[in-house]
């Protein structure tokens, strides 16, 4: 295989972290089985690119305007869960 060949869109740059979180970062990519390059870039790409569709954004505006609420009931999610 012509590894020269091969192109990529990626660039490099540098970030100043706090030392914790740059921590953090290193074990869940390694938990994730991932390099921290590869676990951060996965992270920022979920961040940047996730767009709820119209029925998610709906869903939001109701909870947080607080309409159409209903109770919560357990004793009703318990006898639902009790029936499975």
């Amino acid at each position: 295989m012509n590894t020269s060949a091969i192109t990529s869109n990626k660039t490099t740059t540098s970030f100043r972290l706090d030392s914790q979180l740059l921590e953090r970062l290193r074990m869940l990519a390694k938990k994730s089985n991932r390099s921290l390059n590869n676990y951060v870039e996965t992270v920022l790409f979920d961040v940047v690119y996730h767009e709820p569709n119209d029925e998610t954004i709906e869903a939001i505006k109701e909870v947080q305007s607080g309409r159409k609420l209903d109770a919560f009931d357990r004793d009703e999610l318990e006898k639902m869960i009790s029936s499975l």
